[in-house]
Parts: structure tokens; C-alpha cells; sequence
């Protein structure tokens, strides 16, 4: 180690403040979205009970479907269960930690990102966890309950190594949808009068939730080694219910960390783009 090299403790406490720092920044973003739900209670419990009836009514759909076949492309009703609360389960973390990425439009539009850009934090950061959605836990809460009657009803026990793996390829899931979602949030800003991008995201979420079976053999692959939707629900669901594929589990592993890769990638880009709001 040369004179000119820092001394390995001071790098190692320098890694360590900066990781304390972005916790505290993440804390005071917590505090603050809690604080807010609180002021306007009935507003959060009204968005609780909307999902809620949202996710009863596709329940209700799905108990009609079934009440006429016991399979639809392979997938009883237990599995479909576990397939649509893996999207919802997904669906809901991603909104209670990176809710305010579908703001990013709002923020290039009222001049708020001009000031994120120049803090001294890393501004991805700032636009992705800035808010919490508490209502969304109601949903992750009925997706956990939704998975466990679907195991139930496809009487399915699956093993300690399944369970891991299914975790694994729901993190994989959720960062790929992220990864997904800011990247179409970033394009607000040049399509800054646009506010409704976070459809796109939605929709992704609407085919996830069917299993990938019900379509023909190329649009399946098209879902699968182009566009991943498949591996929002689909590969996770059938991990769990059926047997292991660790082909899958890697090319999910694979999906995911270039997804997040080419979303930071774009949204660097584009701040770098990003004259602002005056300009």
C-alpha cells in the first residue's frame, strides 16, 4: 500500500457512512408517508377497501371459471389462485416501496426533479422510495392469504427448497417490474405532459396474472426470451405447484439483473438529458 492509498478503515467506514446515510434518508421518507397517511385516514381506508373489492371481484371471476372446468391449460383452480396472488403479492410490494416512481412525469412537469437531480444523493434513489403506499398492505395481506388457500384447494405441499426458490424468483419478479416501470416513467421526461405512462405497467400486471399456457406456443416464447412477462408469475406460480425447472430459475435470475442494469442505465441517461423544468 503506497503513502498515496487510504488507509483500509477509513475506506471501509467511509462504505459503511454512506450506506447509514441512504438508511436514514430512507427512514425520514418513511416517517414522512406514514405521518401523511394519518392526516387523511379516510382516504387510506377508502383505498383499502377498493382494493379489496378488486381483488374479491377477480376471485369471484375465477370461482365462476372454475365452477364450469376443473383445468384451463393445465391449471386447476388452486394453481390459478397461487398465480394471481403472486401477482398481487408482487404487484403490492411494488407500490408500497416505489410508488412515487409513477410521479416522475409530475415532478419533471412542476420543476421538483431540478432540485432531486442536484442533491447530493443518488436521485434514482430519491424518485423510487420517496413514498410509501401503507394501503397497498391490505393487498400484500390478500395475496399471502390467496397463496395459501391455492396451495390448499391444489393440495400441494411443497418443499423447503421450492419455497426458497419461488422467494428467489419473486425478487427476481419484482425487480424486473421495477426495472419495467421506471423505465417508462423515466420517458416523462420528454413526454412530460403525459401522466397516465404507468398504464403500460398495469397492463403488464393484467396478462401476468393469467398463466402464459392459455396462449400459443410463439407468443408463449415471445413472453418468455423477449418481452418477460412470464416471469412475473407464471415461472414463480409453477415453481411451487409443480416441479423445479432450474433452467428457468436462472434465465429469471438473468432477466432480472439486465433489466435492472438497463433501467439504470436509461434513467442516467436521461437526467443527463434533463435540462429543467425553466428551460
Amino acid at each position: 500500500m503506497t503513502n498515496e492509498d487510504p488507509p483500509i478503515g477509513a475506506s471501509r467506514q467511509r462504505a459503511f457512512g454512506g450506506i447509514g446515510r441512504y438508511w436514514r434518508v430512507y427512514r425520514t421518507f418513511f416517517t414522512t408517508s406514514f405521518a401523511r397517511e394519518l392526516e387523511f385516514k379516510a382516504n387510506f381506508l377508502a383505498k383499502i377497501a377498493q382494493n379489496a373489492v378488486w381483488i374479491f371481484f377477480f376471485v369471484m371471476i375465477l370461482l365462476v371459471v372454475y365452477g364450469n372446468t376443473k383445468s384451463v391449460a393445465g391449471w386447476n383452480e388452486g394453481d390459478a389462485l397461487v398465480l394471481a396472488a403472486s401477482v398481487f403479492a408482487m404487484n403490492a410490494v411494488s407500490q408500497m416501496f416505489f410508488f412515487s416512481v409513477t410521479e416522475i412525469p409530475q415532478m419533471v412537469r412542476l420543476g421538483t426533479l431540478d432540485f432531486i437531480v442536484t442533491k447530493p444523493i443518488d436521485s434514482q434513489f430519491w424518485v423510487s422510495i420517496r413514498k410509501f403506499s401503507f394501503d397497498q398492505i391490505g393487498s400484500f395481506v390478500a395475496g399471502v392469504v390467496m397463496l395459501a388457500l391455492g396451495l390448499q384447494f391444489s393440495g400441494v405441499h411443497p418443499s423447503a427448497i421450492q419455497w426458497i426458490v419461488y422467494l428467489a424468483l419473486m425478487v427476481c419478479s419484482l425487480a424486473m417490474f421495477y426495472s419495467f416501470t421506471l423505465a417508462m416513467m423515466t420517458t416523462g421526461i420528454w413526454l412530460v405532459r403525459v401522466d397516465n405512462l404507468w398504464v403500460l405497467a398495469e397492463s403488464a400486471t393484467q396478462i401476468a396474472r393469467y398463466p402464459m399456457d392459455i396462449y400459443g406456443m410463439q407468443i408463449q416464447r415471445f413472453f418468455t426470451y423477449l418481452v418477460p412477462l412470464a416471469f412475473l408469475a407464471t415461472i414463480p406460480a409453477r415453481q411451487l405447484v409443480r416441479s423445479l425447472d432450474p433452467a428457468m430459475a436462472a434465465l429469471a435470475v438473468l432477466w432480472a439483473a439486465i433489466s435492472v442494469l438497463l433501467a439504470r442505465l436509461f434513467w442516467r441517461f436521461a437526467v443527463t438529458q434533463y435540462a429543467s423544468a425553466s428551460s
